[in-house]
Parts: C-alpha cells; sequence; structure tokens
C-alpha cells in the first residue's frame, strides 16, 4: 500500500476498502463544511457509497494514471490530497484537496500540496501541474498562491453546485519555475 511521510505528523496514504468507514465518518462529520465546495458530498450517504469509488481509486493507482489518498495528521485521517489523472503525452497533472474544518490552519495542505509538486517534478518528471479553485474558497486559494502557482484565468460560472454557479479559477506551475525556487 503506498504510504508517503510528509513530515512528523502529516502522512499521505493511498485509501483502500477498509477506510470506507472512516472516510465515511470524516465526510458525515464534516458534510455542510465540504457541500459549500464539492458536488459529490450529498451522493456519499453511508460507507458503502465509498466501495465503488475507492476501486477507482485504486484502479487508477495501478494504472498510473493519478490517484486519491487521505491525509492523516498524527494518525487521524482529516482530509483527503490527489491527482485528478495524468497527461503522460504532455507531462501534465491537476492535483485536488480537502481537509475537515477542524484541521484546518495549521498547514497541512500546504505542506501535503508542496511535498506532492516536488515529488511530481523531481521524481515523476512531470512538467506542469494545475489547481483549480472556486472563485470564493479563499483558502484554498491561498494554497497555490503560497507556493508561487501562476493565476492563469477564470472559467467563469466554471461549475454547477447545489443550485448556483461557481467561478473556478485556475493556477499552474511548470517545473522550470519550481526549479527557480
Amino acid at each position: 500500500m503506498f504510504s508517503y511521510k510528509v513530515d512528523e505528523q502529516i502522512e499521505i496514504e493511498l485509501l483502500q476498502q477498509q477506510h470506507k468507514e472512516e472516510l465515511y465518518e470524516l465526510v458525515d462529520t464534516n458534510r455542510e463544511h465540504l457541500r459549500k465546495w464539492l458536488l459529490w458530498v450529498d451522493k456519499r450517504k453511508s460507507a458503502e457509497d465509498f466501495e465503488p469509488i475507492i476501486q477507482i481509486w485504486i484502479t487508477n493507482y495501478a494504472n498510473n494514471n493519478g490517484f486519491d489518498a487521505g491525509i492523516r495528521y498524527n494518525g487521524k485521517l482529516v482530509g483527503m490530497i490527489g491527482l485528478h489523472y495524468i497527461d503522460w503525452k504532455n507531462k501534465a497533472t491537476s492535483i485536488g484537496y480537502f481537509l475537515s474544518e477542524d484541521a484546518q490552519g495549521k498547514g497541512i495542505i500546504t505542506k501535503c500540496v508542496k511535498s506532492l509538486t516536488n515529488y511530481l517534478f523531481e521524481e515523476m518528471d512531470i512538467h506542469r501541474i494545475e489547481i483549480q479553485c472556486a472563485g470564493n474558497n479563499l483558502k484554498s486559494i491561498s494554497i497555490p498562491t503560497r507556493l508561487g502557482f501562476v493565476q492563469e484565468g477564470i472559467k467563469r460560472d466554471g461549475q454547477w453546485l447545489y443550485e448556483h454557479y461557481e467561478d473556478l479559477i485556475t493556477f499552474s506551475l511548470l517545473k522550470s519555475d519550481w526549479e527557480k525556487k
């Protein structure tokens, strides 16, 4: 099983079927917080609802086409981070993440994204990484901004989310930008 230690408190771990109860509890406890930004939250009404999606995550990882992993803080599952896909022809990918409300403000996501970015550029020879954030999710926007990603543009009304549209802001970072830091 894939597991990566970010620092003494933070670990990124590929989720398996045995984690479905823990994942459901994380989502259910943070349902109102997460549904502000994530469309799939209301579709997950039980731990069993995670079985098919976890299988997709495992298959994607096995096929070297991205991954979805849990973020553990002091052993507790507090969020997720992943690569939505890997475009091997163009050596490009996109990072997504979410964090429980009570785990925010500790630098967890920033450290995870920084560590993953370094791994993607240095170990996987990725050329371009994107992050998309909802236009009004200021905490999420601060992550790529803090790490030197460049804002490329705004996709106006780019996402339909629970009866309203959200703008999506696209940020990118090139390997050559990272090497200059």
